[in-house]
């Protein structure tokens, strides 16, 4: 647990839901602890591009918007569906297109968390007249010194602080995690307890909610116009730019990747690099993949903004979400020092930093 008091409030909750069973037995919590509610749930997207030939899915799917709302006439709130299409595009999908079309890997929930599902709710709460937002995400709200703090939730496997370091205190202190002290089973217990056997035995879905088949490249190749002029056969070369074979075109492929290279060298290969302007990708050997530091831009503060001492002896970090969290030896200006070398540091991704279980910083790894 962390030290300091979970942020007590009673009021008018907007509680953004998906139709999941993680919203749902938010809204179910809220109630409970007298919350007035009201729910929403948003269209982020339409099936993006008929020649992609597929199936909406995830959170926002019409099937999830349907069961969203039916979940909240069942339980007795009003519920609204609001349109984040335009707003979903420009600061989430054509993000997600640039940074792959620059040969990075990027993480399109970190955006979508901190400009849609809290910088577009925050709008719409102000407009429904409700003091607080809710999310069924699993993470909790902590304050501590007179300042708010994004903190790990009680369920280390299902904690999803990774994607939401980008929130603000101002955000924060209008948030509620009701499953932020709770476990994934107790969410499914809870889920039973209330009728809701279907839900509970559901499967989630851990693809990218706008991407068809959880196929990326096809995804580029329907939604970047000109494709075929900018991605074409490249180099595959070593960490001394000698010549070892051809790829298929840089976008197709990301850092860490060992399957799927269509190159034999008579030892496993891993890309390492990936160099867009030049369509040169470098491969090399597992031991290759490590590295003890980063550089990363959008550093969030550390202990300037919140007047948190850091003490870079308790300073972890996490380079990617369910990744480990390692020691950090040393923060200077953008570069982070980890103690020990870490595998895998891949650009487009974010690099997390936490001071025991707060969320004291983070940034996009360059």
């Amino acid at each position: 647990m962390v030290k300091g008091e979970r942020l007590k409030v009673k009021g008018k909750v907007l509680l953004g839901m998906s139709g999941g069973i993680d919203s749902t037995v938010s809204a179910m919590l809220l109630l409970e602890q007298g919350y007035e509610v009201v729910g929403v749930t948003f269209r982020t997207f339409d099936s993006i591009k008929e020649s992609c030939l597929a199936k909406e899915k995830g959170c926002c799917s019409v099937e999830s918007i349907m069961e969203a709302k039916h979940n909240a006439e069942r339980m007795g709130f009003e519920h609204h569906i609001v349109d984040f299409r335009d707003t979903f595009k420009r600061c989430v999908i054509q993000n997600f297109i640039d940074e792959y079309m620059s040969g990075r890997t990027p993480n399109p929930c970190v955006l979508c968390n901190s400009h849609i599902k809290w910088g577009e709710l925050m709008r719409v709460a102000d407009e429904f007249g409700c003091d607080y937002i809710a999310t069924g995400h699993y993470a909790r709200v902590v304050e501590r010194d007179g300042h708010v703090y994004l903190g790990t939730a009680a369920d280390t496997k299902k904690d999803q602080t990774y994607f939401l370091w980008m929130l603000t205190e101002e955000q924060l202190r209008r948030t509620i995690f009701p499953l932020g002290d709770l476990t994934k089973d107790q969410v499914r217990e809870i889920a039973r307890q209330h009728g809701y056997e279907k839900l509970a035995t559901k499967r989630e879905s851990q693809e990218i909610c706008f991407v068809p088949n959880d196929d990326y490249r096809a995804f580029l190749r329907a939604n970047v116009p000109d494709y075929k002029e900018r991605v074409h056969a490249g180099e595959y070369v070593d960490a001394q730019g000698n010549v070892l074979g051809h790829h298929e075109g840089f976008v197709n492929y990301t850092i860490g990747q060992r399957k799927g290279l269509g190159i034999a060298l008579g030892h496993p290969a891993y890309i390492t690099h990936i160099d867009a302007a030049t369509n040169r990708i470098t491969l090399g050997t597992n031991d290759d993949m490590y590295a003890t530091e980063l550089r990363f831009s959008a550093p969030k503060g550390f202990s300037t903004s919140r007047n948190l001492e850091i003490s870079t002896s308790r300073l972890m970090a996490r380079i990617r979400y369910r990744s480990q969290a390692v020691p950090v030896k040393k923060i200077d200006g953008n570069c982070i020092e980890f103690a020990t070398p870490v595998w895998g540091i891949t650009p487009g991704q974010s690099v997390v930093l936490y001071e025991d279980d707060l969320v004291v910083g983070g940034g996009i790894i360059q």
